[in-house]
């Protein structure tokens, strides 16, 4: 069992979640069970996935999770480009966001290649 809390993937992850709560406050309360809704369970997932992988005890099965894990955060940044088409945030609002996204994105990446 590995300890998540000391990879930077994983604290990188709580910031982003940190982040995109912040910025969904300014969805319009229609998106409450839409776009919302997506994004929290989405963003959530990506730290999440890492300490859920971190709990496993093969290599293989870890690197799983850290798969998953990616594959949230770019579900993340799609549904914020598209907040951003429909007009709810601006390039502005979503910038640093998605950057912070896509490091995420390299680093779980990175660190999944070691496991393999």
């Amino acid at each position: 069992m590995r300890n998540f809390r000391l990879l930077d993937c994983w604290k990188l992850g709580m910031d982003i979640v940190k982040l995109t709560y912040q910025l969904i406050e300014k969805l319009p309360t229609t998106e409450n069970y839409g776009l919302r809704s997506q994004i929290s369970r989405a963003v959530i997932s990506m730290p999440s996935n890492i300490a859920e992988g971190c709990s496993r005890s093969s290599n293989k099965e870890m690197s799983r999770f850290f798969e998953i894990s990616i594959g949230f955060a770019f579900e993340v940044e799609t549904q914020l480009i598209a907040a951003q088409s429909i007009g709810y945030f601006t390039e502005n609002d979503i910038s640093l966001l998605i950057e912070k996204i896509q490091i995420f994105q390299r680093q779980t990446n990175a660190y999944r290649n070691k496991l393999l």
